[in-house]
């Protein structure tokens, strides 16, 4: 911190010391300046007068006032002014007590508002000016009445000018205050979003995999020992889903990476394309699905086509761990008008009430099922069938305002 730093806090730290030095400055200038002859031989010039009791009276009131004008700023400007009127009146030769004065009004003009300045600033001039000029003993021309004029004129001008360039100092200060706390919302909010982004990826492919590895893993045990070839069968698709786990999961962690770590995977996002594929796995975990697609030709947003996959996923994985060994699943992907809507039935006789509850260790699917739905701007519907099974319909826009801007699109991109 400078010197000049260092002088500012320690004086803005002591602003009563402050005003009373100013005040002793203030009486020294006073006293001095009743000195001066403004009307001698040669013009202005220093005499040996000393000023009268009343005088250094009048002035030792002024300095006085001043040492309060921070708490009592327009008490001490009426102070001020009486002592001034005083000394305009009776002063002969006049002591400049007026500069008491001055500054009280210029303390006046900085610390209130424009049209109590404008208000008081008037008043002043034309009582000191208007006493001088009338009541004085000096002619109403004299140049000691035009300098009370000028100088109270010349006080609230400046006082006026220091408010305003405060409070625009201080305007600025809180704009950029408000705008790093408004950076900082904005990224402890995106930070938030990736968060639950990355923790609903997480969840699609962990729970859907691994469902799968806990049903094949449970077919290969029952058949260990009467059908091995069976059980080897089993333990393919529980290698392969594994497989598919960590690759997803490899890609999810390759998007945490820094810049110079090695590159992420560049396989493109799930969607509808894959929907075979998808249905294929739980064919082998021994889960029956039935296809109905009237989407053909219908191009989706990246998000919508995502948000589409991961639903049919979660749905299916749902109804693979709740719904029974016995159930069927139907799966239906329809274009209606401006939407696409994606319907995943079960006949289980315990889905809707398992898939909807939360095991012990606690269940995201549905909510992380009505996120998707709702960062592209669709409605998801979820809950029981009469006489039993499970029901998710979800409509969803085929074209939405995620797509917009290439950065928005970038933000709704699936790490796998």
């Amino acid at each position: 911190m400078s010197t000049l730093a260092r002088a500012r806090c320690t004086i803005g730290a002591h602003p009563c010391a402050l005003d009373a030095a100013l005040a002793a400055a203030v009486l020294l200038c006073m006293v001095a300046g009743s000195f001066v002859d403004p009307h001698g031989p040669e013009g202005i010039s220093w005499g040996l007068r000393t000023p009268d009791v009343l005088s250094l009276t009048l002035m030792t009131a002024g300095a006085a006032a001043l040492a309060f004008r921070r708490r009592r700023p327009l008490t001490v400007l009426v102070v001020t002014g009486c002592v001034s009127v005083v000394e305009s009146v009776t002063g002969d030769p006049r002591a400049p007590v007026v500069m008491s004065a001055v500054i009280a009004l210029y303390t006046v003009a900085a610390s209130t508002d424009r049209p109590t300045t404008w208000r008081v600033g008037l008043l002043t001039m034309t009582v000191l000016t208007g006493a001088a000029m009338l009541a004085g003993p000096l002619p109403w021309y004299a140049q000691e009445n035009l300098a009370v004029f000028a100088w109270t004129g010349i006080g609230a001008t400046a006082g006026d000018a220091v408010r305003s360039r405060r409070a625009f100092v201080q305007a600025i200060r809180d704009r950029a205050e408000k705008a790093e706390r408004t950076r900082e919302e904005e990224a402890r909010r995106r930070v938030a979003e990736e968060r639950l982004r990355i923790a609903r990826d997480l969840h699609d492919v962990v729970a859907h995999h691994i469902a799968l590895v806990n049903v094949q893993a449970g077919v290969a045990s029952h058949v260990m020992d009467k059908r091995p070839d069976q059980a080897k069968e089993a333990l393919a698709h529980v290698r392969e889903a594994s497989r598919s786990a960590l690759d997803e999961l490899r890609a999810t962690v390759g998007l945490l990476r820094q810049s110079g770590d090695p590159e992420a995977p560049t396989e493109p996002a799930p969607g509808l394309a894959r929907l075979d594929e998808l249905v294929g796995t739980f064919h082998h975990a021994g889960l029956r699905v039935e296809v109905a697609r009237t989407d053909q030709g219908t191009e989706l947003p990246a998000a919508v086509d995502l948000a589409a996959y991961r639903i049919i996923q979660e749905a299916l994985t749902n109804v693979q761990k709740h719904a029974g060994r016995q159930a069927k699943a139907e799966v239906s992907v329809v274009r209606v008008g401006p939407n696409i809507e994606v319907t995943v039935l079960d006949d289980g006789t315990t889905g809707g009430e398992a898939a909807d509850t939360p095991a012990e260790g606690g269940g995201h699917g549905l909510l992380g099922m009505r996120e998707r739905v709702t960062a592209v701007r669709g409605t998801l519907t979820t809950g029981p069938r009469y006489g039993g099974g499970f029901r998710v319909h979800a409509i969803l826009p085929v074209r939405n305002r995620t797509e917009a801007t290439p950065e928005a699109a970038a933000a709704t991109k699936d790490p796998v």
